[in-house]
């Protein structure tokens, strides 16, 4: 719910970028502020488009970026944001996010995902999974810019 709210305030901000008080955000969805920063970190992360701006204290506030750039710019920002590790919901949602902004065809996102998901990687024992999800992962995307 409160990603639906947020999401609509920024469809409607004209310049893509939605300043909100946290504290009134809390009170509307009756919540603690540390469910916010959740929504924050897991809805409007730079692999999703989105840069977070945040104050803590009694007027704290949060602003909420939609970043707009050109495919190739965000294509290299998505392979540097990539770590050593990524399991694979962040893999879905950063080619989820690729396939809604234009930067990837939907079956290659398709595709790609099912490269890196843990069927393909089944032998690949689970604690280095995520690495080798990762390191795959980048390769197709520089193949891509």
């Amino acid at each position: 719910m409160i990603a639906s709210f947020l999401q609509e305030g920024l469809d409607e901000a004209e310049d893509g970028v939605l300043e909100v008080q946290r504290s009134d955000l809390a009170q509307r969805f009756n919540c603690v502020p540390s469910q916010i920063n959740y929504v924050m970190s897991t809805r409007f992360s730079p692999e999703r488009g989105y840069i977070v701006e945040s104050r803590r204290g009694g007027n704290g506030y949060i602003r909420i970026t939609r970043v707009r750039v050109d495919r190739q710019t965000l294509m290299m920002h998505v392979i540097n944001s990539l770590g050593d590790s990524v399991d694979l919901p962040s893999a879905r949602a950063i080619l989820t996010n690729l396939v809604t902004s234009g930067a990837l065809e939907e079956n290659l996102g398709r595709t790609i995902l099912a490269s890196v998901g843990d069927k393909a990687l089944a032998a690949v024992p689970r604690q280095t999974r995520d690495q080798v999800r990762a390191d795959i992962l980048k390769q197709v995307l520089i193949l891509q810019v």
